[in-house]
């Protein structure tokens, strides 16, 4: 390869050097302008930078990995003398055939010939791309998903180019790269801010991995701030083709897909329980099972757990302890109550970046004992995306208040002031600060009670709710596919993060869910304290 390119090299500094500008004026492409008069120069684009995009700290989501270009007028002295750093040989022949100066891809800045031209410049888009269903990606310079398309506008407005500008003899030929002038633009600067935190982010995609599929969500419960949102399978931004195909379907953003619940779903049972005015010690025997007009639940403890209060019911997970309090609550109360926790309603992150509604019931399904029944514990056709879940937990940490889940912050053009998003911090009730205090008693208790609690950090300390949500759907080999979650938050005594997990086809919240919880929270514990 390497022998033929020089030949060639040879071959068009000798027999072409006076044919330069007719062949440029026949290749008619973009990257090439004439300029001046009598057609005596012609500038080269090198690069062009969009607007950037950027995490809660100013920090690149994306044009934060490098490549570097060298421009390169096609003499057998440049060729010869590039040679060794060429990156893609295949590209920098077919740039090499045009016989005018052209742009490659290059391994060193530093290249012996002060007539090639270098240039490190940003890549937009990296084959390990942090949080790629947020980020989202382009198509033929557009944004077509994520980010990218919801402010495609505003990171198009915003260009940083580089250009070379080069010098015609008066026999056409293209004058050596001293005698090229560069343009070049200042820094990009300009772009769309979001709340994410690369760092969180990165700790929650290599937890992750634990997961073949699933979804992540961090959230700031004191603002609704979104500081991570994983969803695996990830896919990659350079080759979306391959995905469209994939049967576990990687370009679906899981944290924004609706879920069966199942026991997460008590601590709002509990609320509404504490909210008409029931005891948190009222007692109840769990033998198992329950019969509700002649239909029999069953406790996921067949033997059950005996003599619980609502604390104890929390931490043990009871199903039927849910089931006996649901018949004790008004339908239109309980509800209204999971209503205002944020369940049954979407929330708009950016444009086309939705977190769905998923499926509440009504008060007329609750005419069904059975379907209350289910309800209570978090199942029937009660469904809710990891982002609601984030939200309904910070509800609980933040004495009350439901904050409106936000992933963008808005923008900026220097990178030092920032035009607020529409949607900025914005929060309803959802219950009382002392209900608040009493649901996150049950988190804790649920956490450091339970000896068998897999969501226990070493460094900080935490409280949570697991839940291993039946789907009504099957495998091939007849068996349920489950949803394993675990929300929790911490540290317990001023709570800063929430986490919630999903691992979608999981055994259990315990074994499944909670060791991710623990690690991302051990792990955002050493990075921030």
């Amino acid at each position: 390869m390497w022998k033929r390119l020089g030949a060639l090299a040879a071959l068009f500094g000798i027999a072409f050097s006076a044919m330069y500008m007719r062949i440029y004026l026949l290749t008619g492409e973009e990257d090439y302008k004439l300029a001046g008069n009598a057609q005596s120069s012609f500038i080269l684009n090198v690069s062009n930078t969009y607007g950037n995009i950027y995490d809660c700290r100013m920090r690149l989501l994306n044009n934060n990995t490098w490549k570097i270009l060298a421009v390169l007028n096609p003499t057998a002295e440049n060729v010869t003398n590039i040679l060794p750093f060429v990156k893609n040989p295949d590209a920098f022949y077919a740039g090499l055939k045009k016989g005018v100066p052209f742009v490659c891809e290059v391994t060193s800045e530093e290249i012996p010939n002060e007539n090639i031209l270098t240039f490190k410049v940003p890549i937009r888009t990296s084959e390990s791309q942090l949080a790629p269903h947020i980020i989202g990606y382009t198509s033929d310079g557009k944004g077509v998903a994520g980010i990218e398309k919801a402010f495609n506008d505003f990171l198009r407005s915003h260009q940083s180019k580089i250009s070379v500008k080069y010098e015609i003899d008066g026999l056409g030929n293209t004058l050596n790269g001293l005698n090229a002038s560069i343009n070049m633009d200042e820094e990009m600067k300009a772009g769309v801010v979001t709340t994410i935190d690369a760092e969180i982010q990165k700790i929650c995609e290599k937890a992750a991995q634990k997961m073949k599929k699933g979804a992540i969500v961090v959230m700031d419960p004191s603002n609704g701030q979104l500081r991570a949102i994983v969803s695996v399978p990830a896919f990659s931004p350079l080759n979306v083709s391959k995905s469209l195909d994939d049967p576990d379907s990687p370009l679906i953003n899981r944290a924004l897909m609706p879920y069966n619940v199942g026991s997460v779903f008590k601590l709002v049972t509990a609320a509404a329980a504490l909210e008409q005015g029931i005891s948190p010690d009222l007692t109840y025997e769990c033998t198992g099972k329950i019969d509700v007009f002649g239909q029999i639940f069953k406790c996921h403890k067949a033997s059950g757990h005996g003599v619980l209060d609502m604390q104890g019911a929390i931490v043990n997970s009871c199903n039927t302890y849910f089931i006996n309090l649901s018949e004790k609550l008004s339908s239109e109360n309980f509800i209204a109550k999971a209503s205002s926790f944020g369940f049954g309603r979407s929330t708009v992150l950016a444009n086309g970046i939705v977190s769905e509604k998923g499926t509440l019931q009504s008060v007329e399904d609750l005419k069904n004992p059975a379907e209350k029944a289910n309800m209570s514990f978090g199942q029937g056709v009660l469904t809710a995306t990891p982002v609601q879940i984030a939200a309904m937990t910070s509800a609980i940490v933040n004495n009350g208040k439901l904050p409106k889940p936000q992933l963008i912050i808005g923008t900026t053009e220097d990178k030092q002031k920032v035009s607020f998003y529409e949607n900025q911090t914005a929060f309803s009730e959802a219950t009382t600060p002392l209900i608040a205090l009493k649901l996150r008693e049950f988190m804790a208790a649920t956490v450091n009670e339970n000896a068998e609690s897999l969501g226990r950090p070493k460094n900080t300390t935490a409280g949570g709710k697991t839940s291993t949500a039946q789907t009504g759907r099957y495998d091939e080999n007849g068996n349920e596919i489950l949803e394993a979650w675990f929300t929790g938050y911490f540290p317990i005594d001023k709570p800063k993060y929430v986490v919630t997990v999903l691992v979608e086809g999981g055994k259990s919240g315990n074994t499944d869910a909670a060791p991710i919880f623990k690690e991302i929270a051990e792990n955002i514990t050493n990075l921030y304290g």
